[in-house]
């Protein structure tokens, strides 16, 4: 299945996708997707990712595989969902792009060993990792140059396990504009989906509608030569596409001059499936 959150007439809700339809998973209308604004699918309490777990991404950045896996935090109100623009800081201009495979956890879990980590999972999104580069530099942590607003978008539906299938053998593409930049595969991760999630678990409770964003293959701006004509500038357009999944697509625009991010909303019902 297909889960997603829609905002009809000015409202919010939780549905399923079939097809080219929406249906609202608490009053069973069904409204074509033209008719309806896609939110972000969940806004996660703990929205995590994982640095340097692509080979190729290892080499472009000329740094060493890590020992362990390497994760940091996203603030859940950097989230955005599809088509949601995504801001240019007033504070950097060192805006990059990272498409991602994201986790979303389903069961509230701890110790989960990793032969039964596709248990508690609920499905799989896409996210982009957007990076401000300069700040995610100043602290070992990288988490204030991960977390600005709007710089966590998510979407643009959960696609169910059963659906997609093995989430270790998915293309996962991005493009800037019309230009393809990342061309990768999720069987390429050094640390696969399974292995994060009985990480993660060793050390905190994993709740239901948690993010894991599980890493980036080769081909993100900061490394494009000459730097930093590789970054995002504004006008510029992201489209990650994963093979399974869909498309997450959000333009850059300049940051507005007030603005804070909404309010989390309640947890959909069919993301809590009880305890580990």
């Amino acid at each position: 299945m297909r889960f997603c959150r829609f905002e009809k007439d000015g409202e919010a809700h939780s549905g399923t996708v079939e097809g080219d339809e929406v249906v609202d998973f608490d009053r069973g209308n069904r409204y074509s997707l033209d008719e309806v604004r896609l939110l972000a699918p969940v806004i996660p309490r703990k929205f995590l990712g994982i640095g340097l777990n692509y080979a190729d991404h290892i080499a472009e950045s000329g740094m060493e595989a890590p020992e362990f896996p390497v994760f940091f935090n996203k603030q859940s109100t950097c989230v955005v969902g599809p088509e949601v623009e995504v801001h240019m800081p007033r504070v950097s201009s060192l805006l990059d792009y990272e498409g991602e495979l994201a986790i979303v956890i389903g069961t509230r879990c701890r110790h989960v060993p990793e032969d039964r980590a596709g248990e508690v999972i609920a499905g799989y999104t896409i996210a982009n990792d957007v990076s401000v580069r300069d700040w995610q530099l100043r602290t070992p942590t990288m988490t204030m140059g991960k977390s600005f607003d709007t710089h966590g978008p998510l979407g643009p539906w959960v696609v169910t396990a059963d659906e997609l299938g093995d989430p270790h053998s998915l293309g996962i593409r991005t493009w800037v504009n019309d230009e393809l930049r990342q061309d990768g595969n999720t069987g390429q991760m050094i640390y696969d989906c399974y292995e994060q999630v009985a990480h993660l678990s060793e050390a905190f409770t994993l709740e239901p509608g948690d993010v894991i964003a599980t890493g980036t293959p080769a081909g993100i701006g900061a490394v494009r030569q000459p730097f930093p004509d590789g970054l995002l500038k504004v006008g510029d357009t992201v489209r990650i596409e994963i093979d399974g999944i869909g498309a997450l697509e959000n333009k850059v625009v300049e940051e507005p001059d007030t603005y804070t991010a909404p309010a989390a909303p309640a947890l959909p019902a069919w993301l809590d499936r009880g305890t580990f």
